[in-house]
């Protein structure tokens, strides 16, 4: 596990919805800045105000979503709810700055890189002028990290992917993507939690379930998880498909 401080970098916050605000960390897409916003998403869940529904990670931001009848009738300062979490936000931010951590997981994710499970590896090695086993190798060789869970629940988006793979979207979506599809969009990698349609280059999939509602934590990976990839044969994909 990994220990995190919160940085010095300026906030900006402003209101999602009636029933939401969003804070914004930054405007750049890095590694430091991911570590910041899940810090300081430790710091909230640890010190939740009354009304707090949850929180949603982003790339430069991280939401929160809160019960406005809660939180109008709550003791924070000020007026409205817009006014009350933001003072709330700003408050944790000066107090909690220094103590703030934040713990992610290395996790390994094996993988089956066959065509039967990345119909569209062939694709990804002939634009990048690869061979599919370079592909793999150039894949696996890497450590990724999860910028964010979004798109649908438990889908995971990894940042870190070696620029040779960097591959556009397909043209025409698949109406039809498999639980635990492993795909490249553009400079991106990622892991499609559930059956739904999507445009990302599928070069693999996974055994593992992403995402579970009847477990505690419904998704396998988090906004700040370290991911490496293990590539598997096809048998040893089906001996530990998860029932």
């Amino acid at each position: 596990m990994t220990k995190t401080f919160i940085s010095d970098s300026p906030m900006r916050i402003y209101a999602l919805s009636e029933k939401s605000v969003t804070i914004e960390f930054g405007d750049t897409i890095s590694k430091d800045l991911s570590d910041t916003i899940a810090a300081f998403n430790e710091v909230i869940l640890r010190n939740p105000f009354s009304g707090l529904n949850s929180t949603v990670p982003g790339y430069c931001t991280l939401s929160i979503f809160y019960d406005p009848v809660l939180v109008n009738a709550s003791a924070l300062s000020g007026e409205t709810c817009f006014e009350k979490v933001s003072a709330y936000v700003n408050l944790l931010s000066l107090k909690e700055k220094n103590d703030a951590t934040f713990l992610s997981d290395h996790v390994i994710i094996p993988v089956c890189y066959d065509e039967q499970f990345g119909p569209d590896i062939s694709e990804v090695a002939n634009i990048n002028n690869l061979s599919k086993a370079e592909v793999i190798q150039l894949h696996t060789a890497v450590e990724y990290r999860v910028f964010m869970i979004g798109f649908v629940p438990g889908f995971a988006y990894l940042g870190g992917m070696d620029e040779r793979l960097s591959t556009p979207r397909k043209q025409f979506p698949n109406p039809r993507i498999a639980p635990g599809s492993v795909g490249i969009a553009g400079g991106q990698t990622g892991i499609y939690p559930m059956e739904t349609p999507g445009g990302w280059q599928i070069i693999g999939r996974t055994p593992i379930k992403m995402f579970d509602a009847a477990r505690e934590i419904p998704s396998f990976l988090k906004a700040g998880d370290q991911v490496v990839f293990k590539s598997i044969s096809a048998k040893a994909f089906n001996d530990l498909v998860e029932v």
